[in-house]
């Protein structure tokens, strides 16, 4: 006996490839598969399409959840330090991607920051400074204003950053 693929009720197969119990079922499964095989098929073309520029706001995205949602989880922002108060909570850039691009994938350039400082405030710079000698220390914060060394990352190298972070979100969700 074999459970039909659609619809689980036991039934007795024909053959080692019969997976339905009945005509109808079969047709159903043709089409699921049919659906799953142009779906594969289009994510792929999709995937040919994309720049390097799309890999990294991918990789840059899994990078702030897994700052706010993660690494920083619980503390309150790093600027005016507001706890949850019903705020939305960004991953500010301590030094801005645009002024320093190199510096946008940084993890200690980034910080949990409520989206009035970070947005409205742009960013409250001064505040999170102060925040951030606090929470990694002044040469740590000294040696990333000094930072100005080009990184050039290959979609392969974003492809690999964005699964890891990707990674540790899932496994501090399982934890």
């Amino acid at each position: 006996m074999r459970k039909c693929i659609v619809c689980r009720t036991p039934f007795q197969p024909m053959s080692m490839t019969h997976k339905a119990c009945k005509p109808e079922c079969a047709q159903m499964h043709v089409q699921v598969e049919k659906e799953r095989k142009l779906k594969r098929e289009r994510q792929e073309g999709l995937a040919k399409l994309k720049r390097r520029a799309d890999y990294f706001k991918e990789t840059q995205a899994a990078l702030n959840k897994w700052i706010r949602e993660v690494r920083d989880a619980g503390k309150p922002c790093i600027s005016c330090g507001h706890s949850d108060h019903g705020q939305k909570f960004d991953a500010g850039h301590y030094i801005s991607r645009g002024s320093r691009p190199n510096l946008a994938l940084e993890e200690l350039n980034l910080a949990r920051q409520c989206h009035w400082c970070n947005v409205h405030l742009s960013g409250n710079q001064i505040l999170f400074r102060k925040g951030l000698v606090a929470r990694i220390g002044l040469d740590a914060v000294e040696a990333l204003e000094a930072d100005t060394t080009p990184r050039k990352y290959t979609v392969e190298q974003l492809q690999a950053m964005k699964a890891d972070y990707l990674r540790r979100i899932k496994e501090a969700k399982q934890a």
